[in-house]
C-alpha cells in the first residue's frame, strides 16, 4: 500500500492535497491490485471548487464566442494526441477492453467538435420593426456555475463529452465530481485541460467526493445547473432537491433496454448485433442491452446460437489486445451481479450460461464475469425487470409483435428499446409505439451522435432538456430577449400606453 499514488482535487487549474482523513481506493480491475488512491474531499474544498468556478465565471463568459471556439478546437486536438494513452489508463481502471476503452475517449471528442459549433448552435434570433419602431431580438446566455456528478463507467465520455464541451462553448464554468470508483481517466483529461490546453484557471475544477460533500451542488446558490448520470434512486433525488433550490436539472438514470426479436429477422446478424449490445463494456452502460424478447417460434434457435456465440468469447484481461469482454470495475460490483444471477436462479428463471465462476489464467484476483444467459425469464421476475449492470442476459418468449411490445413498454425504464425485423411495417408500429426514448431498427445499441440528443424517457431521465444536441445547447444557456425602441421627433409627442407600443391593431 506504500507505493500507491495518492491523487488530490483541482481548483483554479492547481492540483492540491487534500485534508481529509477518508481515502478511496482505486483497483486495476483485471488484476484487483489497488492502483491509487482518491481523497474524499471535505466540505470545504468542495466549496472551494464552487468558489474557484464563481470567480472564473465572469470573465470566461463575456470571452467572445470565436476565443472559446479556438481553444476548443485546439482541445479536441490534444484529446485526440492523447488518444491511445488514455484508452489503455481507462481500460485498467474500468476494465473495458482497448476498442471499448479507445471508444470511450472518442466519444469525448466528438461532443467538443459539436461544441467548436457553438457561434451557430448559440445563435439567438431577432426581428426588424416587430411593432411601428420596436425591434425585438432573443440571444442565448450562459447561466453560470455548472456542477457535473460523474458515473463510473464512462470516465471519459460522460465528464468531458456530455458535460464540460457544451458547458464550456456556451460560456459556464464548471465543477465536476468525477467517479471514485474510476477517477483517474478524467483526472489525466483534468491536466491536459490547463496543461496544454491553457484553459483560464477555475473553467473547470474537479473533486472527488461522497455523496454527503456533494450534497452541497444541490443547495449552494452558486451553482446554477445540475447535470448527473446514475442510478434512478440518487437521480430522482438530485432532480427534487435541486429543482426545488431553483436549479435546471437533467438526470440520466437507470435502464432495462429491451430487444424485440421477431422471427423474419436476419438470425445471425441479429444474435452478433446482441452479442455486441449485450456484453460490450461488460453490460457495465445504460445502452447495454440485457433482455431479449423473442418469438417463440425461432426462440429455441436463438437461445442455442446465443450461447454459442457467447461462449467463443475471450474473456481476459481488459488492456490484451485480443480480450472481448473484460472484467467489472471492482469487487463489490462482481459481488452484486453475482448476486442477482442467484436471484435470477432462486426466481425460477433457467440457467443456459453461468459466468460467475470463470477464472482468467494469470489475472485471477481480476473481476471477471462471463456471458450470462437466463432463459424463461417470466413478467415480475427482477432478473428481468431490474438494472444488473453487467453480462447478463435474459430471455422473455412471446408469441407475436403485440405481445412482445406490451411486455417491453410495461418496463419502468425507457432508455432505449430496439426491434430486429426483416418488416417494415412492424419496424414502423415499433418506432411509432415504443416508449424507448432511443430506437433501434435492426441497431443493437441505438446511441445517436453527439449531433443528436441521448433521449431516455419514463424513469430513466428527469429534467426537462436531454444531454447533447440542441438540447443540451438548451440547457446550459437561458433566453434573453431584448426590445428596442429609439425616439424620433414624432414618436416623442405620442401618448405613451401601458404597452409601449408593443401592441398594435389596423
Amino acid at each position: 500500500m506504500s507505493d500507491v499514488i495518492r491523487k488530490g482535487y483541482c481548483v483554479d487549474g492547481i492540483w492540491k492535497e487534500s485534508k481529509t482523513d477518508k481515502w478511496m481506493p482505486v483497483t486495476d480491475s483485471s488484476t484487483g491490485e489497488v492502483i491509487a488512491e482518491v481523497p474524499c474531499c471535505t466540505r470545504d474544498e468542495v466549496e472551494e471548487a464552487i468558489a474557484s468556478a464563481q470567480a472564473a465565471f465572469p470573465e470566461w463568459s463575456l470571452m467572445s464566442l470565436s476565443k472559446r471556439t479556438q481553444m476548443l478546437f485546439r482541445w479536441r486536438n490534444i484529446l485526440q494526441e492523447h488518444l491511445e494513452e488514455l484508452t489503455v489508463l481507462c481500460a485498467k481502471e474500468l476494465g473495458k477492453n482497448l476498442t471499448e476503452a479507445r471508444g470511450d475517449i472518442l466519444k469525448a471528442i466528438e461532443p467538443t467538435e459539436l461544441a467548436c459549433a457553438a457561434p451557430y448552435l448559440t445563435q439567438g434570433s431577432a426581428s426588424l420593426q416587430v411593432t411601428t419602431g420596436f425591434d425585438t431580438a432573443t440571444y442565448r446566455m450562459p447561466l453560470g456555475v455548472v456542477a457535473g456528478i460523474v458515473p463510473f463507467n464512462f470516465p471519459a465520455m460522460i465528464p468531458w463529452g456530455w458535460m464540460v464541451p457544451l458547458a464550456i462553448a456556451t460560456g459556464n464554468t464548471v465543477v465536476l465530481k468525477a467517479a471514485s470508483y474510476t477517477p483517474l481517466t478524467a483526472m489525466r483529461i483534468m491536466e491536459l485541460f490547463y496543461e496544454e490546453g491553457k484553459f483560464p484557471k477555475g473553467v473547470v475544477n474537479l473533486v472527488t467526493c461522497s455523496r454527503t460533500e456533494s450534497e452541497l451542488f444541490l443547495t449552494d446558490p452558486r451553482i446554477k445547473a445540475v447535470t448527473f448520470v446514475g442510478t434512478t434512486g440518487v437521480g430522482k433525488h438530485i432532480y427534487s432537491v435541486a429543482a426545488a433550490n431553483g436549479k435546471r436539472v437533467q438526470a440520466q438514470c437507470e435502464a432495462k433496454n429491451h430487444a424485440l426479436v421477431l422471427e423474419d429477422c436476419d438470425l445471425e446478424s441479429t444474435t452478433n448485433a446482441i452479442i455486441n449490445s449485450t456484453y460490450g463494456c461488460a453490460g457495465m452502460r445504460c445502452m447495454a442491452l440485457p433482455v431479449v424478447v423473442v418469438q417463440e417460434s425461432i426462440a429455441d434457435r436463438f437461445v442455442t446460437l446465443l450461447k454459442e456465440k457467447a461462449m467463443a468469447m475471450k474473456v481476459g484481461c481488459a488492456y490484451d489486445p485480443e480480450t472481448k469482454l473484460g472484467p467489472v470495475v471492482n469487487a463489490k460490483h462482481k459481488e452484486s451481479i453475482c448476486n442477482w444471477i442467484q436471484k435470477g436462479v432462486d426466481e425460477g428463471a433457467e440457467l443456459v450460461l453461468d459466468g460467475r465462476d470463470i477464472v482468467v489464467p494469470g489475472y485471477e484476483n481480476g473481476f471477471f464475469v462471463g456471458p450470462t444467459i437466463f432463459d424463461h425469464v417470466k413478467p415480475g421476475m427482477s432478473v428481468g425487470d431490474c438494472e444488473i449492470f453487467g453480462p447478463v442476459t435474459s430471455i422473455k418468449r412471446v408469441k407475436n409483435f403485440e405481445e412482445g411490445l406490451a411486455i417491453m413498454n410495461a418496463n419502468p425504464f425507457a432508455n432505449g428499446s430496439v426491434i430486429f425485423t426483416q418488416n417494415g411495417y412492424y419496424a414502423r408500429q415499433f418506432e411509432l409505439l415504443t416508449d424507448g426514448g432511443m430506437v433501434g431498427i435492426n441497431v443493437g445499441i441505438p446511441v445517436p451522435s453527439a449531433y443528436f440528443p441521448f433521449s431516455g424517457n419514463k424513469n430513466s431521465f428527469f429534467g426537462d432538456q436531454h444531454v447533447l444536441g440542441l438540447d443540451g445547447v438548451r440547457f446550459y444557456t437561458r433566453a434573453k430577449t431584448v426590445t428596442k425602441h429609439w425616439y424620433d421627433e414624432e414618436s416623442r409627442k405620442k401618448y405613451m400606453d401601458t404597452w409601449e407600443g408593443t401592441v398594435e391593431r389596423i
